[in-house]
């Protein structure tokens, strides 16, 4: 574990714990997490490094409010499954190919990640509110594997920010679900998907496993407070909180890569 500042620590856990949150909520806590960890580590850590130790905390998060949701919400465990399956094949070649990337490349990406976040929670303020439409077709289903399963997935071993975003917004047009219905089957993909990628990093030596501990403990509380937030209460007022965190960060990002 690289020689971390007791405050830089801090703000790492209290990250965690936001991130847990949003991401059991709407997704896309790694939109928080990774530039946290990305800003956080020394700047000689290798970007695989920060991509290694985030899947090694956003799955605990992740695992935690998967099991809440499935306690509680409707989901279709066998469909969620089958595109996990695809999930982890995707992820674990993506990660495969992201133990090269440097932090002068993976930067820019995650800003135009984050800004076409942006554009759609603005511009698609409803979306995913209106009740499911009912159980979806043969061709919904595969489509669903095709997308959300190996192209997310690959995207999430490769990158990761936003994975549960896409994963929601991908099956709730494609399996034509609620918003709440959706997040539920995203957690259990989400699940796979950082299963697969988290393998490859651990084999590759790229995971800081005390540091990922212990903002696992944050993470998990936060994804299980998350999914009982979003069942009580539905996803429409996080759609603020996750536009302010998601333009913070790449004014943030911006400034790190061009400014300072």
């Amino acid at each position: 574990m690289p020689d971390i500042p007791v405050t830089v620590v801090a703000l790492l856990c209290a990250a965690s714990l936001a991130a847990g949150w949003i991401d059991a909520v709407v997704g896309g806590g790694g939109l928080l997490l990774l530039p946290a960890l990305l800003l956080g580590l020394p700047s000689a850590t290798p970007a695989a490094a920060a991509l290694g130790t985030n899947k090694a905390i956003a799955i605990v998060g992740t695992t935690g409010a998967a099991v809440t949701y499935a306690r509680r919400a409707p989901v279709d465990v066998g469909t969620a499954v089958r595109i996990g399956f695809a999930a982890l094949a995707g992820s674990s070649a993506g990660a495969f190919l992201a133990a090269g990337m440097s932090t002068e490349v993976l930067k820019p990406v995650i800003m135009v990640v984050l800004l076409g976040v942006a554009a759609f929670v603005i511009l698609r303020p409803a979306f995913g509110t209106a009740p499911a439409l009912g159980p979806a077709g043969r061709r919904r289903k595969l489509a669903a594997i095709g997308l959300a399963g190996l192209g997310i997935g690959f995207y999430d071993g490769l990158i990761g920010p936003g994975t549960g975003t896409f994963l929601v917004l991908a099956l709730t047009a494609v399996l034509r679900l609620d918003l709440v219905s959706a997040s539920a089957t995203a957690k259990i993909v989400n699940c796979c998907t950082n299963a697969g990628a988290l393998a490859m990093f651990a084999w590759q030596g790229t995971v800081l496993w005390r540091l990922a501990l212990l903002l696992a403990v944050f993470n998990l509380a936060g994804g299980t407070l998350g999914a009982r937030t979003a069942l009580k209460r539905g996803s429409g007022f996080v759609r603020v909180v996750l536009l302010t965190v998601v333009l913070a960060l790449v004014t943030n990002l911006a400034y790190e890569q061009w400014v300072a």
